[in-house]
């Protein structure tokens, strides 16, 4: 049978960790808590970054697109030019006409294209810079409170090495 007085400096052991347990779980709630928020603006920051590349993937679709036409439109041109050549001043005239008007649509497409690219990198830069704020607010909120905790926890393991005849200074 082990002598008694172990036995009760066990159990005075055992109720200070109860204790200290419960300061404990409540940080390591707060940290789960945190973690949970920080792997959710981790989430919304890849959707973010997605969301940037399908509009960067849709911007060199149009780009190939565009180039598609230039190279369409240059061909036109020079079958134009053959035309004219072989043909007579009327049908040349008609043409012309022809590549006249696929130029202007060429040029209204390109326009087009030039306003959705700038509205899209202007909306995902808009997005970007909300998420980012909104990310500082929270880091912003929440520092006092983790300057808090931190204070009482240093000042909370102090007292113990105090309590255990330590300098905490001498450490």
């Amino acid at each position: 049978m082990p002598p008694k007085m172990k036995e009760k400096g066990r159990k005075a052991a055992a109720q200070k960790k109860k204790k200290n347990s419960g300061a404990d779980v409540e940080t390591e709630a707060k940290h789960r808590l945190m973690l949970l928020e920080k792997e959710l603006l981790r989430d919304q920051l890849a959707l973010r970054r997605d969301e940037a590349r399908r509009a960067k993937a849709a911007k060199d679709l149009m780009k190939q697109r565009l180039q598609g036409l230039e190279v369409e439109l240059e061909r036109a041109q020079s079958e134009t030019k053959a035309i004219y050549a072989e043909i007579c001043q009327k049908k040349a005239k008609a043409a012309r006409e022809e590549a006249e008007q696929a130029l202007g649509e060429r040029d209204q497409i390109l326009a087009q294209l030039q306003a959705h690219v700038t509205d899209m990198e202007a909306k995902y830069e808009e997005i970007l810079h909300g998420s980012l704020e909104q990310l500082l607010a929270k880091m912003r909120a929440v520092k006092p409170q983790w300057d808090g905790d931190i204070l009482r926890l240093h000042a909370r393991h102090k007292e113990q090495l105090r309590q255990f005849g330590l300098n905490p200074l001498d450490i």
